[in-house]
């Protein structure tokens, strides 16, 4: 801190330093005024220059404080771009996406319920081919349960055939036909029903090569009510070879089931017949 003595001196140097200036500008006022020669013609004039002697005395001017560092700015937040307003074209382009996005999602669901409907119609389809092999199924079983049925039916009828001999019956004529009339020979529904089983039976014959007119079988045929065969047998006389006779077997089983509907009266079990080929 500055002491009253440090003021003193301070004030004499400064009223030192006002006078000697003082005194320079007189001098130097009258050095002008002694050789400047005047260009205007008139009067002169004095003029007397008050000292500064009077002025009052200079303060000693404070210190100015030392300047504070200036405090670092904020960041300035940095302004969000404002979007620009929408235009007509973007409005009417966002009703077409709009538009278009809704014409996809529609798409999509008939898509999608035409596709269910597909399924629906395959699994429905696949449900009546099912029903219908099973159907299938049950009628090839029932058929083949029946089938089954009629061979033990002719298994057991051929196993009493074979366990009691052969009725001797008198032959029947050969290849009778039922006529009428004065000149026929037998019109009764027996006739009738033989004629028509050799008619079956010939038209069912695969005639071999080797086979000669005159030829003469005896058949015993077993069948069953309905005309099915269950049993066939040559036996004498017969002049046919054995080719001729399968032959005459096999056309026996081709003819089953023979005649029966219409001839259920005369109908019988065992039948004995003559075959007969005249060529």
């Amino acid at each position: 801190m500055e002491s009253f003595s440090d003021k003193l001196r301070a004030y004499v140097l400064a009223a030192l330093i006002h006078l000697l200036v003082a005194a320079l500008l007189l001098a130097g006022l009258f050095w002008t005024a002694s050789t400047a020669k005047p260009t205007i013609a008139g009067p002169v004039i004095e003029a007397e220059l008050v000292g500064l002697t009077a002025a009052p005395k200079p303060r000693a001017s404070p210190r100015p404080p030392a300047p504070k560092p200036p405090a670092p700015k904020p960041p300035e937040p940095t302004p969000t771009p404002t979007p620009p307003a929408p235009t007509r074209n973007d409005q009417i382009e966002r009703e077409k996406v709009a538009e278009m996005a809704q014409q996809q999602a529609e798409q999509e669901k008939r898509a999608q319920e035409e596709k269910q409907h597909q399924e629906q119609i395959l699994l429905e389809q696949r449900e009546r081919e099912n029903l219908k092999k099973l159907e299938d199924i049950r009628r090839q079983r029932e058929a083949a349960d029946r089938k089954l049925k009629l061979e033990r039916e002719k298994l057991a009828q051929m196993k009493d055939l074979q366990k009691k001999p052969a009725p001797e019956t008198p032959a029947v004529p050969e290849a009778p036909v039922a006529k009428t009339g004065a000149a026929g020979t037998d019109t009764s529904l027996a006739a009738e029903y033989f004629a028509a089983i050799q008619n079956a039976v010939t038209q069912n014959w695969l005639r071999p090569d080797n086979a000669q007119p005159g030829l003469r079988c005896m058949l015993r045929i077993v069948q069953i009510p309905g005309g099915d065969v269950i049993g066939v047998q040559i036996s004498s006389p017969c002049n046919a070879d054995p080719q001729t006779r399968n032959s005459i077997e096999q056309a026996v089983k081709r003819a089953t089931p023979l005649p029966y509907k219409g001839y259920e009266k005369v109908f019988q079990r065992d039948i004995n017949f003559n075959f007969s080929y005249d060529g």
